[in-house]
């Protein structure tokens, strides 16, 4: 893995977002909204190819937080939200891609 893919601290601010740090340096910091409007997961990616709305839902909270963040693997984070959606993978590369703008998180 390179170096500026490899993840040496991660922080979970379950109210406001997550920050992730790189061997390189590099920091990247994700709000709340940002993550869950970019879920990675299958249906998520589905609902947004279609036009559709991933999140929110009629169902959501009306205040967004994360339930549970966990690792998967050496490679990503899977992190639970309040609404009970927990299917999403980030994998570290993304983020960092992310965060540099390299990509859309929605795609």
């Amino acid at each position: 893995m390179e170096e500026r893919y490899e993840l040496v601290d991660l922080v979970v601010e379950r109210e406001q977002g997550i920050t992730a740090s790189f061997a390189d340096g590099y920091v990247a910091t994700f709000a709340l909204d940002e993550l869950r409007l970019g879920c990675p997961c299958a249906t998520c990616r589905d609902l947004r190819d279609q036009g559709q709305t991933s999140w929110p839902l009629g169902s959501s909270p009306t205040t967004l937080a994360i339930s549970d963040a966990r690792f998967h693997g050496a490679w990503g984070i899977n992190i639970t939200w309040n609404d009970g959606h927990s299917t999403g993978i980030y994998p570290f590369e993304n983020l960092r891609r992310w965060s540099e703008g390299k990509r859309d998180p929605r795609q």
